[in-house]
């Protein structure tokens, strides 16, 4: 008898995993890439701004990811939309927070139309997904199903 075979070490790739989720949403893969961005460019950033716009940048793009995640993983699709559209409010603020960065001189004109123009397809994304969701509810609700039935993203 040979000994039984160990599952490789390290994170899984989304090939390998067996159940899809939320990180195969395409509007959860882009706001995670501006995540990275804006962690990069933040540790760019004066360290007087460690508290103050660091902080705030971090957390907005941080709140994309994080509220796309939280509405997958919710019973009911109108909950989902819901925190959809929490995370479009966090990246319509990140848009803010680098229009800061510039006034500061902290980054360049080319860096600033850069990341907000990748949060604004993100936005268009985020709103597709939320279009889908809205599509979802109605035919929930208008089908002989109870408007109690779980949120169900195999069609996703």
């Amino acid at each position: 008898m040979g000994k039984p075979k160990r599952k490789p070490k390290g994170r899984m790739t989304m090939e390998k995993r067996r159940f899809g989720d939320f990180r195969d949403l395409e509007v959860w893969q882009k706001c995670r890439q501006i995540r990275k961005a804006i962690w990069n460019l933040c540790r760019k950033l004066p360290e007087e701004e460690k508290y103050r716009l660091k902080d705030q940048m971090i957390r907005a793009s941080r709140s994309a990811t994080a509220c796309i995640a939280e509405g997958y993983g919710r019973f009911h699709f109108k909950e989902s939309i819901q925190f959809c559209r929490h995370a479009r409010g966090s990246l319509y603020e990140l848009i803010d927070h680098i229009l800061v960065a510039a006034e500061c001189d902290y980054i360049s004109a080319d860096v600033e139309e850069g990341l907000i123009s990748e949060i604004k397809i993100a936005i268009r994304l985020l709103n597709g997904y939320i279009k889908y969701l809205k599509s979802r509810t109605k035919k929930t609700s208008s089908s002989s199903e109870s408007t109690t039935q779980p949120l169900d993203h195999s069609t996703t």
